[in-house]
């Protein structure tokens, strides 16, 4: 992870957190300053969300949570108690992804949107 951040002429390391059960996973979205659940029932598409929650003011570091459920989908209990702890739920396309696809895609229109590719003013 050292080595490809260095590569990437990262600034930081980004953070590999273990993997967590539901009720870890309500804790990191309530600790999170946007959650978003990746799933293909949500309305608004996941570029409106980042957009409109970029447009807000915000103060410090932000850390945006992106949450992709595991083949099969993520439960309509697990999305319930999620969005109860302040997650939102996001469309990413109109095509049903694999969820080792969809995690980094969502990452690259995430960076593009919050403009951390940016490349001038």
């Amino acid at each position: 992870m050292t080595a490809a951040a260095k590569q990437a002429r990262r600034a930081w390391i980004p953070e590999v957190r273990a993997a967590v059960e539901t009720a870890g996973l309500s804790a990191a979205v309530e600790a999170a300053d946007l959650a978003v659940i990746l799933h293909e029932d949500a309305v608004r598409p996941l570029r409106a969300v980042l957009e409109g929650w970029q447009g807000s003011a915000h103060d410090g570091v932000r850390e945006v949570l992106l949450i992709v459920g595991p083949e099969g989908g993520i439960s309509p209990r697990e999305v319930t108690k999620l969005c109860d702890k302040g997650a939102v739920t996001a469309l990413l396309g109109h095509h049903v992804l694999r969820s080792s696809t969809a995690g980094p895609a969502a990452v690259v229109l995430a960076s593009d949107i919050l403009g951390r590719w940016a490349t001038g003013p």
